[in-house]
Protein backbone atom coordinates (compact mmCIF):
# COMPACT_ATOMS: atom_id res chain seq x y z
CA UNK A 1 0.00 0.00 0.00
CA UNK A 2 1.39 3.40 -0.94
CA UNK A 3 1.25 6.53 1.17
CA UNK A 4 -0.42 9.63 -0.27
CA UNK A 5 1.79 12.63 -1.01
CA UNK A 6 2.01 15.12 1.81
CA UNK A 7 0.45 18.47 0.88
CA UNK A 8 2.38 21.67 1.57
CA UNK A 9 2.22 22.78 5.18
CA UNK A 10 0.55 19.60 6.42
CA UNK A 11 1.97 17.43 9.19
CA UNK A 12 2.41 13.67 8.75
CA UNK A 13 2.19 11.43 11.81
CA UNK A 14 5.00 8.88 12.01
CA UNK A 15 2.90 6.14 13.56
CA UNK A 16 0.10 5.98 11.03
CA UNK A 17 1.61 7.61 7.93
CA UNK A 18 -1.56 9.64 7.55
CA UNK A 19 -1.87 13.32 6.75
CA UNK A 20 -3.08 15.69 9.45
CA UNK A 21 -5.03 18.82 8.71
CA UNK A 22 -2.90 20.68 11.27
CA UNK A 23 -0.49 22.93 9.38
CA UNK A 24 2.96 24.17 10.25
CA UNK A 25 3.51 27.93 10.20
CA UNK A 26 6.33 29.66 8.34
CA UNK A 27 7.27 32.04 11.13
CA UNK A 28 9.94 33.78 9.09
CA UNK A 29 7.39 34.71 6.40
CA UNK A 30 5.08 36.36 8.92
CA UNK A 31 7.89 37.82 11.05
CA UNK A 32 7.54 41.50 9.94
CA UNK A 33 3.88 42.00 10.99
CA UNK A 34 4.40 39.83 14.08
CA UNK A 35 7.39 41.97 15.13
CA UNK A 36 5.36 45.17 14.83
CA UNK A 37 2.40 43.69 16.71
CA UNK A 38 4.68 42.32 19.45
CA UNK A 39 6.31 45.73 19.86
CA UNK A 40 2.85 47.28 20.22
CA UNK A 41 2.03 44.91 23.09
CA UNK A 42 5.39 45.59 24.75
CA UNK A 43 4.78 49.33 24.54
CA UNK A 44 1.29 48.91 26.01
CA UNK A 45 2.59 46.95 28.99
CA UNK A 46 5.66 49.15 29.50
CA UNK A 47 3.46 52.24 29.63
CA UNK A 48 1.83 50.87 32.78
CA UNK A 49 5.12 50.78 34.69
CA UNK A 50 7.19 53.66 33.35
CA UNK A 51 7.06 56.96 35.28
CA UNK A 52 6.11 60.09 33.38
CA UNK A 53 9.69 61.28 33.00
CA UNK A 54 10.64 57.98 31.28
CA UNK A 55 7.80 58.00 28.73
CA UNK A 56 10.15 59.10 25.90
CA UNK A 57 11.59 55.58 26.05
CA UNK A 58 8.36 54.35 24.48
CA UNK A 59 9.14 56.34 21.34
CA UNK A 60 12.62 54.85 21.16
CA UNK A 61 11.14 51.37 21.63
CA UNK A 62 8.67 52.03 18.80
CA UNK A 63 11.44 53.06 16.42
CA UNK A 64 13.49 50.00 17.41
CA UNK A 65 10.54 47.71 16.68
CA UNK A 66 9.94 49.25 13.25
CA UNK A 67 13.64 48.97 12.40
CA UNK A 68 13.62 45.32 13.47
CA UNK A 69 10.65 44.64 11.20
CA UNK A 70 12.49 46.28 8.30
CA UNK A 71 15.53 44.07 8.94
CA UNK A 72 13.29 40.99 8.95
CA UNK A 73 12.34 41.73 5.34
CA UNK A 74 15.91 41.00 4.21
CA UNK A 75 15.75 37.18 4.60
CA UNK A 76 12.52 37.22 2.57
CA UNK A 77 14.03 39.07 -0.41
CA UNK A 78 13.68 36.03 -2.71
CA UNK A 79 9.90 36.47 -2.50
CA UNK A 80 9.10 32.75 -2.54
CA UNK A 81 7.51 32.05 0.86
CA UNK A 82 3.88 31.32 1.65
CA UNK A 83 2.00 30.00 4.66
CA UNK A 84 -1.53 29.19 5.84
CA UNK A 85 -2.14 27.29 2.61
CA UNK A 86 -5.02 25.01 1.69
CA UNK A 87 -4.12 21.38 1.24
CA UNK A 88 -5.57 18.76 -1.02
CA UNK A 89 -6.77 16.61 1.85
CA UNK A 90 -9.04 19.43 3.02
CA UNK A 91 -9.99 21.20 -0.20
CA UNK A 92 -9.51 18.69 -3.00
CA UNK A 93 -7.05 18.45 -5.90
CA UNK A 94 -5.55 21.66 -7.23
CA UNK A 95 -6.10 23.65 -4.04
CA UNK A 96 -2.56 23.37 -2.71
CA UNK A 97 -1.47 26.66 -4.30
CA UNK A 98 -4.14 28.73 -2.52
CA UNK A 99 -2.48 30.43 0.46
CA UNK A 100 -3.73 33.11 2.82
CA UNK A 101 -0.32 34.75 3.31
CA UNK A 102 2.31 35.14 0.58
CA UNK A 103 5.59 37.01 1.04
CA UNK A 104 6.22 37.68 -2.66
CA UNK A 105 8.07 40.65 -4.13
CA UNK A 106 4.93 42.79 -4.32
CA UNK A 107 4.21 42.24 -0.64
CA UNK A 108 7.82 42.93 0.37
CA UNK A 109 8.01 46.22 -1.53
CA UNK A 110 4.76 47.52 -0.05
CA UNK A 111 5.76 46.29 3.41
CA UNK A 112 9.05 48.19 3.10
CA UNK A 113 7.11 51.30 2.07
CA UNK A 114 4.70 50.95 5.00
CA UNK A 115 7.44 50.34 7.57
CA UNK A 116 9.52 53.22 6.21
CA UNK A 117 6.50 55.53 6.33
CA UNK A 118 5.66 54.46 9.89
CA UNK A 119 9.30 54.97 10.92
CA UNK A 120 9.37 58.52 9.55
CA UNK A 121 6.01 59.18 11.22
CA UNK A 122 7.54 58.05 14.50
CA UNK A 123 10.46 60.45 14.03
CA UNK A 124 8.04 63.31 13.36
CA UNK A 125 6.02 62.35 16.44
CA UNK A 126 8.84 62.25 18.98
CA UNK A 127 8.65 65.99 19.59
CA UNK A 128 4.84 66.12 19.61
CA UNK A 129 3.98 63.36 22.06
CA UNK A 130 4.83 65.67 24.95
CA UNK A 131 1.32 67.09 24.55
CA UNK A 132 -0.30 63.70 23.88
CA UNK A 133 -0.76 60.52 25.93
CA UNK A 134 2.49 58.86 24.86
CA UNK A 135 1.64 55.25 25.68
CA UNK A 136 -1.67 55.28 23.82
CA UNK A 137 -0.15 57.14 20.87
CA UNK A 138 2.71 54.71 20.26
CA UNK A 139 0.53 51.65 20.85
CA UNK A 140 -2.09 52.85 18.36
CA UNK A 141 0.54 53.77 15.78
CA UNK A 142 2.18 50.34 16.00
CA UNK A 143 -1.19 48.57 15.93
CA UNK A 144 -2.19 50.40 12.76
CA UNK A 145 1.21 49.70 11.20
CA UNK A 146 0.90 45.97 11.96
CA UNK A 147 -2.35 45.78 9.98
CA UNK A 148 -0.81 47.83 7.17
CA UNK A 149 2.18 45.45 6.99
CA UNK A 150 -0.09 42.41 6.94
CA UNK A 151 -2.39 43.58 4.15
CA UNK A 152 -0.12 43.41 1.05
CA UNK A 153 0.72 39.79 1.90
CA UNK A 154 -2.94 38.78 2.34
CA UNK A 155 -4.23 36.45 -0.37
CA UNK A 156 -7.78 35.79 0.77
CA UNK A 157 -10.65 38.23 1.25
CA UNK A 158 -11.09 37.48 4.96
CA UNK A 159 -7.45 38.24 5.79
CA UNK A 160 -7.61 41.26 3.49
CA UNK A 161 -10.60 42.78 5.28
CA UNK A 162 -9.24 42.01 8.75
CA UNK A 163 -5.86 43.56 7.90
CA UNK A 164 -7.59 46.63 6.46
CA UNK A 165 -9.62 47.13 9.62
CA UNK A 166 -6.63 46.54 11.91
CA UNK A 167 -4.89 49.31 9.99
CA UNK A 168 -7.94 51.62 10.08
CA UNK A 169 -9.44 51.28 13.57
CA UNK A 170 -6.40 52.59 15.52
CA UNK A 171 -6.15 55.44 13.01
CA UNK A 172 -9.55 56.76 14.16
CA UNK A 173 -8.22 57.14 17.68
CA UNK A 174 -4.95 58.65 16.45
CA UNK A 175 -6.83 61.35 14.54
CA UNK A 176 -8.88 62.26 17.63
CA UNK A 177 -6.13 61.80 20.21
CA UNK A 178 -5.82 65.55 20.94
CA UNK A 179 -8.17 65.57 23.92
CA UNK A 180 -10.32 68.66 24.22
CA UNK A 181 -9.65 69.79 20.65
CA UNK A 182 -12.99 70.16 18.87
CA UNK A 183 -11.39 70.12 15.43
CA UNK A 184 -9.62 66.84 16.22
CA UNK A 185 -12.81 65.22 17.50
CA UNK A 186 -14.76 66.33 14.43
CA UNK A 187 -12.05 64.96 12.13
CA UNK A 188 -12.06 61.60 13.93
CA UNK A 189 -15.86 61.39 13.68
CA UNK A 190 -15.86 62.11 9.93
CA UNK A 191 -13.07 59.63 9.37
CA UNK A 192 -14.86 56.99 11.43
CA UNK A 193 -18.24 57.38 9.72
CA UNK A 194 -16.79 57.30 6.21
CA UNK A 195 -14.66 54.26 7.02
CA UNK A 196 -17.59 52.39 8.59
CA UNK A 197 -19.67 52.98 5.48
CA UNK A 198 -16.77 51.80 3.31
CA UNK A 199 -16.34 48.64 5.38
CA UNK A 200 -20.07 47.86 5.26
CA UNK A 201 -20.16 48.26 1.48
CA UNK A 202 -17.00 46.18 1.07
CA UNK A 203 -18.30 43.35 3.26
CA UNK A 204 -21.52 43.26 1.27
CA UNK A 205 -19.48 42.94 -1.92
CA UNK A 206 -17.28 40.23 -0.38
CA UNK A 207 -20.39 38.27 0.66
CA UNK A 208 -21.72 38.44 -2.91
CA UNK A 209 -18.39 37.20 -4.27
CA UNK A 210 -18.33 34.35 -1.76
CA UNK A 211 -21.92 33.41 -2.58
CA UNK A 212 -20.96 33.25 -6.25
CA UNK A 213 -17.66 31.35 -5.96
CA UNK A 214 -17.81 29.49 -2.63
CA UNK A 215 -14.27 30.52 -1.72
CA UNK A 216 -12.38 33.48 -0.24
CA UNK A 217 -8.91 32.79 -1.65
CA UNK A 218 -8.04 35.25 -4.40
CA UNK A 219 -6.56 32.73 -6.83
CA UNK A 220 -9.52 30.39 -6.34
CA UNK A 221 -11.94 33.26 -6.90
CA UNK A 222 -10.21 34.12 -10.18
CA UNK A 223 -10.50 30.53 -11.41
CA UNK A 224 -14.19 30.22 -10.51
CA UNK A 225 -15.22 33.62 -11.86
CA UNK A 226 -14.02 32.46 -15.27
CA UNK A 227 -17.00 30.12 -15.44
CA UNK A 228 -19.85 31.70 -13.50
CA UNK A 229 -23.34 30.29 -14.19
CA UNK A 230 -25.56 32.76 -16.01
CA UNK A 231 -28.00 33.06 -13.11
CA UNK A 232 -25.16 34.21 -10.83
CA UNK A 233 -23.48 36.62 -13.25
CA UNK A 234 -25.36 39.69 -11.99
CA UNK A 235 -24.58 38.78 -8.37
CA UNK A 236 -20.89 38.39 -9.23
CA UNK A 237 -20.77 41.76 -10.99
CA UNK A 238 -22.52 43.44 -8.05
CA UNK A 239 -19.97 41.87 -5.67
CA UNK A 240 -17.05 43.13 -7.76
CA UNK A 241 -18.45 46.67 -7.95
CA UNK A 242 -19.30 46.90 -4.24
CA UNK A 243 -15.87 45.58 -3.23
CA UNK A 244 -14.22 48.23 -5.42
CA UNK A 245 -16.43 50.96 -3.95
CA UNK A 246 -15.25 49.98 -0.47
CA UNK A 247 -11.62 50.31 -1.53
CA UNK A 248 -12.40 53.61 -3.29
CA UNK A 249 -13.31 55.03 0.14
CA UNK A 250 -10.02 53.80 1.59
CA UNK A 251 -7.95 55.30 -1.23
CA UNK A 252 -9.80 58.66 -1.07
CA UNK A 253 -10.94 58.32 -4.67
CA UNK A 254 -13.63 60.79 -5.73
CA UNK A 255 -16.51 60.98 -5.03
CA UNK A 256 -15.60 59.16 -1.79
CA UNK A 257 -12.95 61.65 -0.73
CA UNK A 258 -14.83 64.21 1.35
CA UNK A 259 -13.36 63.07 4.66
CA UNK A 260 -9.76 63.81 3.61
CA UNK A 261 -9.24 67.60 4.08
CA UNK A 262 -10.99 67.89 7.45
CA UNK A 263 -9.34 64.72 8.74
CA UNK A 264 -5.84 65.88 7.79
CA UNK A 265 -6.40 69.33 9.28
CA UNK A 266 -7.83 68.02 12.56
CA UNK A 267 -5.32 65.22 13.09
CA UNK A 268 -1.87 65.73 14.62
CA UNK A 269 0.47 66.62 11.76
CA UNK A 270 2.51 63.36 11.92
CA UNK A 271 -0.74 61.37 11.72
CA UNK A 272 -1.85 63.38 8.69
CA UNK A 273 1.46 62.43 7.07
CA UNK A 274 0.90 58.80 8.07
CA UNK A 275 -2.58 58.70 6.54
CA UNK A 276 -1.42 60.39 3.34
CA UNK A 277 1.28 57.78 2.72
CA UNK A 278 0.70 54.57 4.68
CA UNK A 279 -3.09 54.82 4.46
CA UNK A 280 -2.89 55.19 0.71
CA UNK A 281 -0.38 52.35 0.36
CA UNK A 282 -2.78 50.07 2.23
CA UNK A 283 -5.79 51.05 0.14
CA UNK A 284 -4.03 50.81 -3.20
CA UNK A 285 -2.29 47.51 -2.44
CA UNK A 286 -5.64 46.00 -1.49
CA UNK A 287 -7.22 47.41 -4.64
CA UNK A 288 -4.43 45.90 -6.77
CA UNK A 289 -4.83 42.49 -5.13
CA UNK A 290 -8.58 42.20 -5.66
CA UNK A 291 -8.59 43.55 -9.21
CA UNK A 292 -5.50 41.93 -10.75
CA UNK A 293 -5.50 38.62 -8.85
CA UNK A 294 -9.14 37.96 -7.92
CA UNK A 295 -11.25 39.74 -10.55
CA UNK A 296 -9.43 39.53 -13.91
CA UNK A 297 -12.50 37.84 -15.41
CA UNK A 298 -14.47 41.04 -14.83
CA UNK A 299 -11.85 43.47 -16.12
CA UNK A 300 -14.52 44.83 -18.46
CA UNK A 301 -16.41 45.96 -15.34
CA UNK A 302 -13.69 47.39 -13.09
CA UNK A 303 -11.41 48.69 -15.84
CA UNK A 304 -13.72 51.45 -17.16
CA UNK A 305 -14.93 52.21 -13.62
CA UNK A 306 -11.39 52.80 -12.33
CA UNK A 307 -10.51 54.89 -15.39
CA UNK A 308 -13.45 57.20 -14.72
CA UNK A 309 -12.61 57.33 -10.99
CA UNK A 310 -9.01 58.22 -11.83
CA UNK A 311 -10.05 61.13 -14.06
CA UNK A 312 -12.59 62.38 -11.53
CA UNK A 313 -10.23 62.05 -8.56
CA UNK A 314 -7.26 63.88 -10.07
CA UNK A 315 -9.49 66.68 -11.39
CA UNK A 316 -11.37 67.32 -8.16
CA UNK A 317 -8.21 67.10 -6.05
CA UNK A 318 -6.17 69.52 -8.15
CA UNK A 319 -8.97 72.04 -8.69
CA UNK A 320 -9.72 72.09 -4.95
CA UNK A 321 -6.02 72.54 -4.13
CA UNK A 322 -5.88 75.41 -6.61
CA UNK A 323 -8.62 77.24 -4.70
CA UNK A 324 -6.99 77.20 -1.27
CA UNK A 325 -6.60 80.68 0.18
CA UNK A 326 -3.09 81.51 1.35
CA UNK A 327 -4.33 83.38 4.46
CA UNK A 328 -6.69 80.65 5.62
CA UNK A 329 -5.74 78.88 8.85
CA UNK A 330 -3.97 75.58 8.16
CA UNK A 331 -4.15 76.23 4.44
CA UNK A 332 -0.77 74.51 3.94
CA UNK A 333 -2.04 71.22 5.40
CA UNK A 334 -5.33 71.58 3.55
CA UNK A 335 -3.48 72.06 0.27
CA UNK A 336 -1.40 68.95 0.93
CA UNK A 337 -4.63 67.08 1.66
CA UNK A 338 -6.23 68.06 -1.63
CA UNK A 339 -2.94 67.40 -3.38
CA UNK A 340 -2.99 63.85 -2.00
CA UNK A 341 -6.45 63.38 -3.51
CA UNK A 342 -5.08 64.49 -6.88
CA UNK A 343 -2.10 62.15 -6.52
CA UNK A 344 -4.53 59.29 -5.78
CA UNK A 345 -6.00 59.86 -9.22
CA UNK A 346 -2.58 59.36 -10.82
CA UNK A 347 -2.08 56.17 -8.80
CA UNK A 348 -5.36 54.76 -10.14
CA UNK A 349 -4.33 55.14 -13.79
CA UNK A 350 -1.99 52.10 -14.09
CA UNK A 351 -4.49 49.89 -12.23
CA UNK A 352 -7.18 50.86 -14.74
CA UNK A 353 -4.69 50.28 -17.57
CA UNK A 354 -4.07 46.72 -16.32
CA UNK A 355 -7.64 45.87 -17.32
CA UNK A 356 -6.89 46.66 -20.96
CA UNK A 357 -3.40 45.20 -21.32
CA UNK A 358 -0.88 43.21 -19.27
CA UNK A 359 -0.42 43.38 -15.49
CA UNK A 360 3.05 44.91 -15.92
CA UNK A 361 1.50 48.38 -15.64
CA UNK A 362 0.96 47.75 -11.92
CA UNK A 363 4.69 48.38 -11.55
CA UNK A 364 4.00 52.02 -12.49
CA UNK A 365 1.63 52.37 -9.53
CA UNK A 366 4.21 50.85 -7.18
CA UNK A 367 6.95 53.13 -8.53
CA UNK A 368 4.73 56.20 -8.22
CA UNK A 369 3.74 55.20 -4.68
CA UNK A 370 7.42 54.93 -3.66
CA UNK A 371 8.17 58.39 -5.07
CA UNK A 372 5.07 59.91 -3.51
CA UNK A 373 5.80 58.38 -0.10
CA UNK A 374 9.30 59.86 0.07
CA UNK A 375 8.52 63.41 -1.06
CA UNK A 376 5.13 63.74 0.64
CA UNK A 377 6.53 62.67 4.00
CA UNK A 378 9.31 65.20 3.45
CA UNK A 379 6.79 67.97 2.75
CA UNK A 380 4.88 67.12 5.93
CA UNK A 381 8.16 67.10 7.87
CA UNK A 382 8.91 70.67 6.76
CA UNK A 383 5.30 71.61 7.57
CA UNK A 384 5.87 70.25 11.09
CA UNK A 385 8.99 72.42 11.34
CA UNK A 386 7.08 75.56 10.31
CA UNK A 387 4.22 74.70 12.68
CA UNK A 388 6.61 74.95 15.64
CA UNK A 389 6.81 78.73 15.17
CA UNK A 390 3.57 79.30 13.21
CA UNK A 391 0.83 77.03 14.62
CA UNK A 392 -1.65 78.40 12.08
CA UNK A 393 0.39 76.75 9.31
CA UNK A 394 -0.86 79.11 6.62
CA UNK A 395 0.74 79.24 3.21
CA UNK A 396 1.75 82.82 4.02
CA UNK A 397 3.77 81.48 6.96
CA UNK A 398 6.21 79.98 4.47
CA UNK A 399 7.08 83.34 2.98
CA UNK A 400 10.76 84.05 3.42
CA UNK A 401 11.53 80.60 4.84
CA UNK A 402 14.77 80.63 2.84
CA UNK A 403 15.93 83.70 4.77
CA UNK A 404 15.50 82.01 8.15
CA UNK A 405 16.00 78.31 7.39
CA UNK A 406 17.66 77.96 3.97
CA UNK A 407 18.18 74.21 4.10
CA UNK A 408 14.58 73.53 5.07
CA UNK A 409 13.37 75.87 2.31
CA UNK A 410 15.54 74.14 -0.29
CA UNK A 411 14.28 70.74 0.86
CA UNK A 412 10.65 71.92 0.69
CA UNK A 413 11.20 73.37 -2.78
CA UNK A 414 12.66 70.05 -3.91
CA UNK A 415 9.70 68.10 -2.49
CA UNK A 416 7.17 70.40 -4.18
CA UNK A 417 8.98 70.19 -7.52
CA UNK A 418 9.01 66.40 -7.25
CA UNK A 419 5.25 66.40 -6.65
CA UNK A 420 4.84 68.72 -9.62
CA UNK A 421 7.08 66.56 -11.81
CA UNK A 422 9.65 69.24 -12.61
CA UNK A 423 13.48 69.18 -12.54
CA UNK A 424 15.48 68.88 -10.37
CA UNK A 425 12.82 66.53 -9.01
CA UNK A 426 13.61 63.96 -11.71
CA UNK A 427 11.99 61.14 -9.77
CA UNK A 428 8.65 62.97 -9.85
CA UNK A 429 8.91 63.56 -13.59
CA UNK A 430 9.95 59.96 -14.15
CA UNK A 431 7.01 58.61 -12.12
CA UNK A 432 4.50 60.76 -14.02
CA UNK A 433 5.94 59.68 -17.38
CA UNK A 434 5.59 55.99 -16.45
CA UNK A 435 1.97 56.52 -15.41
CA UNK A 436 1.28 58.51 -18.58
CA UNK A 437 2.86 55.76 -20.69
CA UNK A 438 0.70 53.13 -18.99
CA UNK A 439 -2.45 55.00 -20.03
CA UNK A 440 -1.24 55.41 -23.62
CA UNK A 441 -0.12 51.78 -23.96
CA UNK A 442 -3.52 50.61 -22.73
CA UNK A 443 -5.33 52.69 -25.34
CA UNK A 444 -6.71 55.14 -22.77
CA UNK A 445 -5.78 58.24 -24.74
CA UNK A 446 -8.59 60.30 -23.23
CA UNK A 447 -7.32 59.51 -19.72
CA UNK A 448 -3.79 60.53 -20.72
CA UNK A 449 -5.18 63.89 -21.92
CA UNK A 450 -7.05 64.41 -18.64
CA UNK A 451 -3.87 63.61 -16.73
CA UNK A 452 -1.84 66.08 -18.81
CA UNK A 453 -4.37 68.85 -18.09
CA UNK A 454 -4.27 68.08 -14.37
CA UNK A 455 -0.48 68.11 -14.30
CA UNK A 456 -0.61 71.65 -15.71
CA UNK A 457 -3.18 72.69 -13.08
CA UNK A 458 -1.01 71.25 -10.31
CA UNK A 459 2.04 73.10 -11.61
CA UNK A 460 0.42 76.41 -10.70
CA UNK A 461 -0.13 75.81 -7.01
CA UNK A 462 3.09 73.84 -6.50
CA UNK A 463 5.17 76.57 -8.15
CA UNK A 464 3.28 79.30 -6.32
CA UNK A 465 4.11 77.68 -2.98
CA UNK A 466 7.73 77.18 -4.08
CA UNK A 467 8.05 80.85 -5.03
CA UNK A 468 6.68 81.86 -1.62
CA UNK A 469 9.62 80.16 0.08
CA UNK A 470 12.09 82.53 -1.58
CA UNK A 471 10.18 85.80 -1.37
CA UNK A 472 11.33 88.56 0.96
CA UNK A 473 10.06 87.94 4.50
CA UNK A 474 7.18 89.96 5.87
CA UNK A 475 8.45 93.26 7.22
CA UNK A 476 10.96 94.39 4.61
CA UNK A 477 12.36 97.88 5.28
CA UNK A 478 9.65 99.66 3.31
CA UNK A 479 6.87 97.62 4.89
CA UNK A 480 8.39 97.95 8.34
CA UNK A 481 8.47 101.77 8.22
CA UNK A 482 4.85 101.83 7.17
CA UNK A 483 4.02 99.60 10.10
CA UNK A 484 5.72 101.86 12.62
CA UNK A 485 9.19 100.32 12.67
CA UNK A 486 12.30 102.48 13.16
CA UNK A 487 12.76 105.07 10.41
CA UNK A 488 16.27 103.86 9.64
CA UNK A 489 14.73 100.80 8.05
CA UNK A 490 16.21 98.29 10.49
CA UNK A 491 14.25 95.07 10.56
CA UNK A 492 14.39 92.75 13.54
CA UNK A 493 16.01 89.43 12.70
CA UNK A 494 13.48 86.59 13.07
CA UNK A 495 14.06 84.48 16.12
CA UNK A 496 15.38 81.00 15.35
CA UNK A 497 14.06 78.22 17.49
CA UNK A 498 15.86 74.96 18.04
CA UNK A 499 14.77 72.04 15.90
CA UNK A 500 14.48 68.59 17.53
CA UNK A 501 16.99 66.11 16.18
CA UNK A 502 14.31 63.56 15.11
CA UNK A 503 12.55 66.21 13.00
CA UNK A 504 15.86 67.21 11.40
CA UNK A 505 16.58 63.54 10.71
CA UNK A 506 13.19 63.05 9.04
CA UNK A 507 13.72 66.02 6.70
CA UNK A 508 17.29 64.94 5.92
CA UNK A 509 16.37 61.31 5.25
CA UNK A 510 13.54 62.16 2.86
CA UNK A 511 15.62 64.80 1.07
CA UNK A 512 18.58 62.45 0.62
CA UNK A 513 16.30 59.64 -0.57
CA UNK A 514 14.63 61.97 -3.07
CA UNK A 515 17.97 63.19 -4.43
CA UNK A 516 19.34 59.65 -4.76
CA UNK A 517 16.22 58.45 -6.54
CA UNK A 518 16.34 61.47 -8.86
CA UNK A 519 19.91 60.53 -9.72
CA UNK A 520 18.90 57.00 -10.74
CA UNK A 521 15.14 57.05 -11.45
CA UNK A 522 15.26 53.83 -13.47
CA UNK A 523 16.15 52.01 -10.25
CA UNK A 524 12.68 52.71 -8.89
CA UNK A 525 10.89 51.19 -11.87
CA UNK A 526 13.23 48.20 -11.90
CA UNK A 527 12.66 47.73 -8.17
CA UNK A 528 8.90 48.05 -8.64
CA UNK A 529 8.81 45.77 -11.68
CA UNK A 530 10.14 42.78 -9.73
CA UNK A 531 7.37 43.34 -7.18
CA UNK A 532 4.73 41.98 -9.53
CA UNK A 533 3.09 38.71 -8.77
Amino acid sequence: MTTAAVPPGAVTTAAEGTTSLVQSVDWLAIAPPVAVAATALIVLVADLFLPARRKPLLGALTIAGLLAALVLLVPLRDGDRSTFCLNEAAAGPGAADACSYTADHFALVIQALVLGGALLTALLSLADTRKLPAGEFWFLLLSSASGAVLLPAARDLATLVVALEVASLPAFALVGIKHGDRRSSEAALKFFLSSVVATAVMLLGVSFVYATTGTLHLTEIAARLDDVPGRLDTLAKAGVVLTLVGFAFKTAAAPFHFWVPDTYVGAPLPIAAYLSVVGKAVGFSGLILVTVIAFPAYADVWGPALAVLAALTMTIGNVAALRQGADRARSAVRLLAWSSVGQAGYLLVPIAAAAYSSDEHIGSTVAYALMYAVVNLGAFAVAALVARTSPGNRLTDYRGLYATRPLAALAMAFFLLCLAGLPPGIIGLFAKVTVFSAAVDAGLGWLAVVMAVNVVIALYYYLQWTATLFRAPEGTPAEAVGAGAPADGAVPVPTRHGVPAPLTAAIALTAVAGVLLSGAPQTVLRFAAVSLF
